[in-house]
């Protein structure tokens, strides 16, 4: 059996996390875990860079976790601005907090200076990412149908996240993806609300 689970701990990752990161489903990282389903070789070398290891070692095979030659400096490390509610927006908080460092390929990240972080505040988005986890962030005004964003609304000086509709011309809808239905969507009337979209989020991530 593969020590992919045993790595993923270490760094407080999900298999949600691990998921997102081969661009598969959380069932079939599972299958990883479990060695019932064998690594590609394209998966087994992200996977092994991403977390420094040898394949190897990764697999099992060899006890020798890191290789002479492996370069483990080549990390980017992105800004926390503060913090973002999964619920009722807040004021937004924009001054660094601190900095997390991340595998470029985690995300297959090539520029790290439109990036950011915000840790999310609430529970209106736990079934995408749990309260306490950090978001990342692609800095851009603009998102498709259904994309999962950071917004300010109601002159600029209140940020939420939720899942970005389309409801026509006029209108467009901050949904919630909750475990808990008392959460409701925050309907803004484009014409008659200031209403910006400050970043799409492209990942979730959980501090090690």
């Amino acid at each position: 059996m593969n020590r992919l689970k045993i790595l993923r701990e270490e760094k407080n990752l999900n298999q949600a996390d691990v998921a997102n990161f081969l661009n598969i489903t959380s069932a079939a990282a599972g299958q990883y875990e479990r060695g019932v389903r064998d690594l590609s070789t394209d998966k087994l070398i992200k996977l092994a860079n991403f977390f420094g290891v040898t394949t190897d070692y990764l697999l099992g095979i060899s006890n020798t976790r890191v290789s002479n030659g492996a370069d483990l400096n080549n990390l980017l490390h992105i800004p926390v601005l503060g913090k973002v509610p999964a619920g009722v927006p807040v004021l937004a908080v924009e001054n660094i907090i601190k900095y997390l460092p991340i595998s470029p390929d985690m995300f297959s990240i090539k520029d790290d200076q439109e990036l950011f972080f915000l840790k999310v505040d609430g529970e209106s988005m736990n079934n995408i990412v749990d309260n306490g986890s950090y978001v990342l962030i692609k800095k851009q005004e603009y998102a498709e149908n259904g994309d999962i964003v950071v917004a300010l609304v109601n002159n600029d000086d209140e940020a939420t996240l939720k899942r970005y509709k389309i409801i026509d011309k006029q209108f467009v809808m901050l949904e919630p993806d909750s475990s808990n239905p008392e959460f409701e969507p925050i309907i803004v009337n484009l014409k008659n609300q200031n209403f910006r979209i400050i970043g799409k989020v492209i990942g979730s991530y959980k501090e090690w």
